[in-house]
């Protein structure tokens, strides 16, 4: 399956934490399970015209969750930390968030 840039960034997470650590030039996205760091990287430089200095990378399980007598599980996810050159403009989308 040949996935495009817009396919590999699903959303970005916009938390206290992820917030705090827009001051670094990081930020977060929830990615798709079958990206890797490179196509990670490729997707936000396309996608948002900025230069990124280094992808990281979280796989998440979903857990358990139970409702009466029915069991279940969440959705599992991979999170990507992107951190963006000195030299390169913050990425316009999450500036309105730091009010």
């Amino acid at each position: 399956m040949k996935l495009t840039n817009y396919d590999i960034i699903i959303r970005p997470v916009i938390t206290e934490k992820t917030m705090t650590q827009m001051a670094n030039r990081q930020y977060t996205f929830i990615v798709h399970p079958d990206a890797n760091k490179s196509m990670i990287k490729r997707a936000v430089e396309e996608v948002f015209g900025v230069k990124v200095e280094d992808v990281k990378t979280q796989n998440y399980d979903g857990k358990t969750k139970r409702v009466g007598m029915n069991v279940g599980k969440t959705a599992s996810y991979k999170k990507a930390i992107v951190k963006l050159t000195a030299d390169s403009k913050g990425i316009e989308f999450f500036e309105g968030f730091n009010a």
